[in-house]
């Protein structure tokens, strides 16, 4: 959670930097940072308001090609168009007629609003089935071809197939670093061996 709260520049660091495009995050204008940040926290809350609302982050000049670009990319869009007001649907307080998967999805799209340079992802499968899994994958990888970063946080290792570099913290210290698929089976190995 520390690490998420760095990137996302919630808090400044005691020692080193952190960077976005060569520039301190604290000498980015906080409203010109959110746009260039993307951010999916472990526990996802829509506020209420719709669906289109949610993913805009309530931006009132939202362009309608760029919320339905996101939820295509979240892999959302195809669910929101089969729901009674599609992407007008309403979420109260409850939620409304969301599942806990289908939420994450929603906040993944607005995670993705706008393509942001930099996109943190903390926990973003923990709520997700098979299908949630894999537009999440095709998330990640759709952004870096934009040239977009991602960075995961997770457990599950389902959400880390589609990144190229994995980073293994224990204990705020990190323990391993380098391709996804050398570090994963250096782990694999320790924990069997």
């Amino acid at each position: 959670m520390t690490l998420v709260r760095l990137l996302i520049g919630a808090w400044v660091p005691d020692a080193g930097i952190v960077r976005l495009d060569g520039a301190l995050l604290e000498h980015w204008n906080k409203e010109a940072l959110g746009r260039h940040i993307g951010y999916l926290p472990q526990t996802v809350e829509l506020l209420p308001g719709s669906i289109r609302q949610n993913i805009a982050r309530f931006d009132p000049n939202a362009d309608d090609a760029e919320i339905v670009s996101a939820a295509q990319i979240a892999g959302v869009h195809d669910m929101i168009l089969r729901l009674p007001d599609g992407y007008e649907t309403m979420i109260s307080e409850r939620v409304g007629p969301l599942s806990g998967g289908q939420v994450q999805r929603v906040g993944l799209a607005r995670a993705l609003y706008r393509r942001p340079r930099l996109v943190v992802l903390d926990e973003p499968n923990s709520n997700l089935d098979a299908d949630g899994d894999a537009a999440l994958t095709a998330a990640i990888e759709q952004m870096h071809a934009v040239g977009s970063v991602v960075v995961v946080m997770a457990h599950r290792s389902s959400a880390i197939v589609a990144v190229s570099t994995v980073m293994m913290l224990a204990n705020g210290t990190m323990n391993e670093l380098g391709e996804n698929s050398d570090v994963l089976r250096k782990v694999t190995r320790m924990a069997t061996g």
